[in-house]
Formats: structure tokens, C-alpha cells, sequence
């Protein structure tokens, strides 16, 4: 599945919800389940991660699409296979 199908997907289950919701409270929803990630992350479970991973994805999917942005599109238009910065692959950014 590639990420625009994802995003559709989204779309097609949740998008009615998320319009009442609005992006203001979509946003939140999303910052709720990058923090329950962060959480997450400082265990051991990895299947729990993996979850959360994927309520993260699936909200920011949700706010790109009341928001009429195209993940994909956007992604691929900063990342082109490249580093956004140094135009190098891989990157070659000192930091």
C-alpha cells in the first residue's frame, strides 16, 4: 500500500468524524498519540510501538485530509530522493 492509499483509506473510514471533530481537535488527537509513541518508545514492547506508530500515522493522515493535503505528494516533494538541505543521498549534513 502506498501512502496516498493509506491517506484514502483514512478518508473513506473516518473523514466524516474528523470534519465535526476539526482540525483543532484532530491536531490534538494527533499530539495525544505521538505522546502515547514517545511513552511507547521508552518500553520494551515492541508490538506496542508498532501501534502506536500506526495511530500516529493514521491521524496525521487524517488532518492532511481535512486540510486537502496529499501526504505523498508533499513527502516526496521535499524528499526527492535526496537530502532536502545538502542535495545529497546519503545525506552529507554536518551537524
Amino acid at each position: 500500500m502506498q501512502i496516498a492509499e493509506f491517506q484514502e483509506m483514512m478518508k473513506k473510514l473516518y473523514f466524516h468524524r474528523d470534519s465535526e471533530r476539526g482540525v483543532k481537535g484532530t491536531y490534538d488527537w494527533l499530539m495525544d498519540e505521538v505522546d502515547e509513541l514517545g511513552e511507547a518508545m521508552e518500553g520494551t514492547d515492541k508490538e506496542a510501538t508498532e501501534k502506536e506508530f500506526a495511530d500516529v500515522l493514521a491521524w496525521l493522515s487524517s488532518l492532511a485530509n481535512l486540510l486537502d493535503i496529499d501526504l505523498e505528494k508533499a513527502a516526496l516533494g521535499k524528499y526527492p530522493h535526496l537530502c532536502p538541505k545538502c542535495k545529497h543521498a546519503p545525506c552529507q549534513c554536518t551537524f
